[in-house]
């Protein structure tokens, strides 16, 4: 058996391929929207790719089942579990639609479907034998069911696609979940659908993988005896479930357009800005510094630099209307596909960095100290981390709003007294920093170094 890992870092989301050596079959789950790598790893191993499935409906980037499939002419392998609000509407009478306890070969390898609802109605993990060399399993690939130290949220179909009242009824699922994964062997090898950093659960692990019998030991999901107490933990804490969660909902559902029918962004002249800063969304892709030290006013600074530049570049657009981007030539391609990760298609054009030669947009930092000097003149310091991290520690007199928030909840800020802000590094203040300034703000300053830089200046720190 061959087994193959991929790891999208933007995304922290995890896809696979398992192949047969003897027979040259191979199948992918949970692929990616960009097909390059499953095509590469399949050459170099001398693999077909005759089978795809994936473990539920994704909220968090673009299925790219569908596109290797076109890609391949592989078959089709999809959940028929849930209710009629969670069926692939894209699946054809060629797609083979799972249930729990389904199985197939591919070559010598037998995969098993096991229904494993709660992160959605309809996911499913998927068990692998080897029946070259053995008729017991070898382990499970548990999507958004199980992770490394934790377990999936059960919340997202009410917080990002809106189904009221399914949240309870899914950490429910997950406890009996829990409850099924314990009577399975120890030794089995779980390899999950996320890593560290996504929001799809709370408290993921790093590592790529673990075993069952670990799991069981120190995960905490398998700790609990009582289905109201582990509904209570599984609840609470939760990250935020960024608002372009519910698009991709509906668009891994009904089936997302495949890559070659969507048109390439075309190189603008720098004349063209002016004409689009006004109403249309520009996101400037260059590094924070090179940002703050000359842009065009109106653009927002996501820099591909970071690893969750997606998921920021997620909370800010609007999929009813063109997005454009500014970004290195070289850069293009891979600033295309990470929009396109997410479902951000309509990518009508891009301009390069001598786009804004003229312009004079700056964003002044400022030192922890200075700032505190500041605040205690009546600055207003905001602070865009996530929950988690401001309910861990926090600068005295901080206002908390996270960085995605941000747009809905923009009249709370002050536009008179000069207005600080602050996240862990520098980044994600610069980020909301530059959409205050689309929005009229103009007494901005970014914390550099972030709370970070405040306690390496031995300035004081609130704990909750």
């Amino acid at each position: 058996m061959i087994l193959k890992y991929f790891y999208d870092s933007r995304l922290a989301q995890a896809s696979y391929m398992v192949g047969c050596a003897q027979t040259g079959e191979a199948l992918v789950i949970d692929p990616a929207r960009d097909i390059t790598p499953y095509l590469d790893a399949a050459r170099a191993e001398d693999l077909r790719i005759t089978h795809v499935t994936e473990t539920h409906i994704h909220a968090d980037f673009v299925s790219g089942v569908r596109e290797l499939a076109a890609a391949t002419g592989a078959k089709l392998y999809l959940s028929d579990m849930g209710d009629a609000d969670w069926k692939y509407a894209f699946a054809d009478s060629d797609t083979v639609l799972l249930h729990d306890g389904d199985s197939w070969m591919v070559g010598n390898i037998c995969i098993e479907a096991l229904h494993t609802p709660g992160h959605t109605p309809e996911h499913l993990c998927f068990q692998i034998t080897d029946t070259a060399g053995a008729n017991k399993p070898m382990g499970i690939f548990t999507g958004d069911c199980l992770f490394v130290g934790t377990v999936g949220r059960p919340d997202l179909l009410e917080e990002a696609a809106g189904i009221a009242n399914t949240k309870e009824p899914g950490a429910r699922q997950q406890f009996q979940n829990m409850q099924r994964l314990k009577t399975l062997p120890d030794y089995l090898q779980i390899w999950p659908g996320h890593g560290a950093g996504s929001a799809c659960g709370k408290g993921l692990g790093a590592i790529p993988s673990t075993t069952l019998g670990y799991e069981k030991l120190f995960n905490p999901a398998f700790q609990f005896t009582d289905e109201t107490e582990f509904v209570h933990w599984l609840l609470d804490g939760q990250p935020e479930a960024p608002r372009y969660f519910g698009q991709m909902k509906r668009v891994n559902k009904i089936g997302p357009a495949l890559l070659k029918e969507i048109n390439a962004p075309q190189h603008l002249p720098p004349v063209a800005l002016p004409l689009l800063l006004k109403d249309a969304l520009i996101i400037d892709t260059r590094p924070t510094e090179a940002f703050a030290q000359q842009h065009a006013p109106g653009t927002i600074n996501i820099p591909t630099t970071s690893n969750n530049a997606s998921t920021w570049a997620g909370w800010y657009v609007d999929f009813n209307k063109p997005t454009y981007f500014i970004a290195e030539e070289t850069e293009v391609p891979e600033v295309v596909n990470m929009l396109r990760a997410i479902g951000v298609d309509n990518l009508p054009g891009y301009f390069t960095p001598d786009a804004v030669n003229g312009y004079t947009g700056k964003i002044t930092t400022i030192m922890p100290l200075a700032a505190a000097d500041l605040m205690q003149s009546g600055a207003y310091l905001l602070d865009v981390r996530w929950m988690d991290e401001y309910q861990t520690d926090h600068i005295p007199g901080a206002h908390h709003i996270p960085l995605g928030h941000i747009p809905t909840r923009i009249a709370e800020l002050p536009t008179e007294t000069p207005l600080i802000v602050q996240c862990g590094g520098g980044v994600r203040s610069q980020v909301v920093a530059s959409l205050l300034q689309r929005r009229g703000f103009t007494n901005i300053l970014n914390l550099s170094g972030g709370i970070d830089a405040w306690k390496r200046a031995g300035l004081p720190i609130e704990f909750n």
